[in-house]
């Protein structure tokens, strides 16, 4: 926030809000112990279900504190014992980037290089084993890498040249190089260059090309590609829809999916079960549909059933499922459209929510 705090509110059940408690839940922001005055640069939220939650956060030194559940080694500090309040990932001291995926996480070195660490039974760490690390650990055959992204099992890394390049968990098509091979080293995604921003769902993925077309690929049971049907792709196809100014930012939930247009508005698409997408309705959407009211937008990200906005005065807006608090609003009741996610959240900067663990931070 503007005073420096990093505050967290939704589902605490594995510590994943690290304000020092194992409280079920929290509906109103709650302040992360031992990061206040901290120069944070970049958060994540990762998870993969009610039992489960991390977040991690980056200093502007390079070093990454992460909290919450460690059952496979996600948080990175060499054990595998959750803790509720942050602490030190080892061996990190030039990081520029990270990302959060369901039970792993990432990290973007200053030297271009990947590492990664936690649950690696799909090869989601990427170097070239099946063994969960409880520290870091280096992708293979990955360098100039500019942008990572983490979903529930799988890795994406954006290099230099334009490129994409995937690993993890691959049933769904979600890595994109036209198979359904999970592979433990970096493969190119197929057919993509002159890519700009990537983001990753649970089991889908996305880029923005050229800064003016989205493509996706992976799984799309409920529309998340964004190309009018329901249909899995294992290579990248395009999102249908108009881009107004461009694409200056995308996202990815569960099952859904985000981009802030050049004009600063938001549009989503598929699952809508809790209304995640933010227009009104519980229909799920095949192509984009804008999120009516919602001018000024910066970032969105997405949960694994709400969506969170952050907008250009810094307040947040949030809409979806709510079962755990997620939306901040003070109450535990689903809302189809955005709500204000606790009033005495202004001047935030930057927001992340969990894929599973149902939660959300912002600083």
């Amino acid at each position: 926030m503007a005073d420096k705090r990093l505050k967290a509110w939704g589902n605490n059940r594995a510590g994943q809000l690290g304000d020092g408690s194992w409280a079920a839940l929290h509906t109103k922001a709650t302040t992360v112990l031992g990061l206040s005055g901290a120069d944070v640069v970049r958060i994540a939220a990762g998870g993969a279900g009610a039992a489960t939650g991390h977040g991690l956060a980056l200093l502007a030194d390079g070093t990454v504190r992460s909290w919450g559940a460690n059952g496979s080694g996600q948080l990175g500090d060499g054990s595998a014992s959750g803790h509720s309040a942050p602490d030190w990932v080892v061996n990190l001291g030039d990081a520029t980037d990270i990302a959060a995926g369901g039970t792993h996480s990432l990290a973007l070195c200053e030297d271009g290089t990947v590492l990664a660490w936690g649950q690696n039974a799909y090869g989601q760490l990427g170097n070239g084993g099946h063994a969960d690390s409880g520290v870091p650990v280096r992708v293979r055959r990955l360098d100039e890498v500019v942008a990572i992204a983490a979903g529930l099992n799988h890795s994406l890394a954006l290099r230099e040249d334009g490129t994409v390049w995937a690993w993890g968990h691959n049933v769904n098509g979600q890595l994109g190089d036209g198979t359904s091979a999970d592979r433990n080293v970096p493969v190119r995604v197929s057919g993509l260059d002159a890519v700009t921003r990537i983001a990753a769902g649970a089991n889908h993925s996305l880029a923005v090309t050229g800064g003016h077309a989205v493509k996706g690929w992976g799984f799309n049971a409920s529309g998340q590609l964004g190309d009018n049907t329901t249909i899995n792709r294992y290579t990248p196809v395009h999102t249908q829809g108009g881009w107004s100014g461009g694409v200056g930012w995308i996202a990815a939930g569960c099952h859904h999916s985000l981009a802030v247009t050049g004009d600063h508005r938001l549009r989503t698409w598929g699952r809508n079960a809790s209304g995640q997408l933010g227009d009104g309705t519980t229909t799920f959407r095949t192509t984009p549909v804008p999120v009516p009211g919602l001018t000024g937008v910066r970032q969105a990200a997405g949960g694994r059933e709400h969506t969170v906005v952050l907008l250009a005065d810094g307040a947040v807006r949030s809409c979806g499922g709510n079962g755990s608090g997620q939306l901040g609003d003070g109450g535990t009741t689903d809302s189809s459209i955005p709500v204000t996610a606790l009033t005495d959240l202004t001047r935030a900067d930057r927001i992340a929510a969990a894929l599973g663990g149902d939660f959300t931070l912002a600083h």
